[in-house]
């Protein structure tokens, strides 16, 4: 019989244990693996849902106007929404309600906890051990010594729902053509005993605003909106034109800003420029208590063609930074060559929003829809 070499089964010896233990090194990174997969996988998953809950929240929140109500929004589109197998469950402290303001230097947002008036939702989610769900338990991490993950996420939804007061010009230069180079409508022009022809600036704002209403349709946010008209107290062919009335309340029907824009259209309306009237009269739409709300941005799209008359501009300045101060955003809109444009871009500096200008109906109708489409729903984190 031929004798095996010895040191060829002490190599096959020492072969066996490195095997086992490079099998053992195999499983463990494997292992590994799988739990740093499934640790992502739940990250991802968590993120999903906060991010559902705070939609929800800052959705239920600008519709009724409650934070009882978002938060419950926010807790049951949470439940419904897996982390690692199991619903997420939040707490109350886990839904805070805040204000969010966008910088306009670095373009980002920026959110105060519990700030008046609330625009914002955040929700934390949390798979940690002292929340309600717990921490999440790990496939193989045992083995090592691992247990558990913990993980928490949190998303903020800002809703920037607003109630909007369009304060539009009716002086009597808006009867004349849109491309009429002066801003003045004489007594004995064929136009001034008459409601606007078709071709007239009014009607030119009448389909403006009726793009403004459909781009709102589109928006993801709710939108209340009121009409103030404004000229100045003026009687002329048996009518009393008054300075500057709420021809519609702030309302969510739509239609009725339309429909109350037509009866103005069919009506013999005159008067000078008084800018500042119709101010005072928007914030006035703005501030009632029976139908503004508590949480929604306030508004104010102003539109003329002409310059002020009987108040100057400074007076105009002056009414704009009033409604600044009270949180009041101003958008302006000139309209023909006539409009002062400058005191436009002043006012809507002041109110802290943007000027427009339109020279034609065409351009009319793409800046009153580029304004009814700003400020989508946004998430700040």
């Amino acid at each position: 019989m031929r004798r095996r070499p010895e040191n060829q089964s002490q190599r096959r010896g020492a072969i066996l244990p490195l095997t086992a233990l490079l099998l053992f090194i195999l499983f463990g990174c494997l292992a590994y693996a799988i739990d740093v997969a499934y640790m992502q996988l739940v990250k991802v998953e968590l993120k999903t849902s906060v991010d559902a809950a705070a939609r929800a929240g800052g959705e239920a929140l600008t519709r009724t106007q409650s934070v009882e109500h978002a938060r419950l929004a926010a807790h049951n589109l949470a439940g419904l929404n897996h982390v690692a197998g199991e619903p997420l469950l939040l707490q109350d402290a886990d839904i805070i309600p805040g204000h969010a303001t966008l910088s306009q230097q670095t373009g980002r947002w920026s959110f105060e906890a519990n700030e008046t008036p609330f625009n914002s939702i955040r929700v934390i989610g949390r798979r940690t051990r002292p929340a309600p769900s717990g921490s999440v338990p790990l496939f193989f991490g045992k083995i090592y010594g691992w247990h558990e993950f913990e993980v928490q996420r949190q998303a903020t939804a800002v809703r920037l729902d607003r109630d909007i007061v369009l304060v539009v010009d009716r002086s009597s230069s808006m009867k004349l053509s849109v491309d009429h180079p002066t801003g003045n409508m004489p007594t004995n022009h064929p136009n001034f005993p008459t409601p606007p022809p078709l071709n007239s600036r009014w009607k030119a704002l009448e389909a403006a605003v009726e793009e403004f209403i459909s781009a709102l349709d589109e928006t993801p946010q709710i939108e209340w909106v009121s009409l103030v008209s404004y000229a100045s107290n003026y009687n002329a062919h048996g009518v009393n034109n008054t300075e500057a009335d709420i021809d519609q309340a702030l309302t969510e029907n739509h239609g009725l800003i339309n429909a109350k824009m037509n009866i103005i259209t069919n009506r013999k309306f005159n008067g000078l420029t008084h800018i500042t009237a119709g101010l005072d009269k928007g914030v006035v739409a703005l501030l009632d208590e029976s139908t503004s709300r508590q949480y929604a941005m306030k508004t104010i799209v102003l539109m003329t063609d002409g310059i002020p008359n009987p108040a100057n501009p400074q007076q105009v300045r002056e009414r704009a930074q009033a409604a600044a101060d009270l949180n009041i955003r101003i958008y302006t809109v000139s309209f023909g060559t006539s409009a002062d444009q400058d005191l436009m871009r002043d006012v809507a500096q002041i109110g802290r929003a943007d000027h427009y200008h339109a020279s034609t109906a065409a351009e009319l109708r793409d800046v009153f829809r580029q304004i009814g489409l700003t400020i989508p729903l946004t998430f700040t984190d």
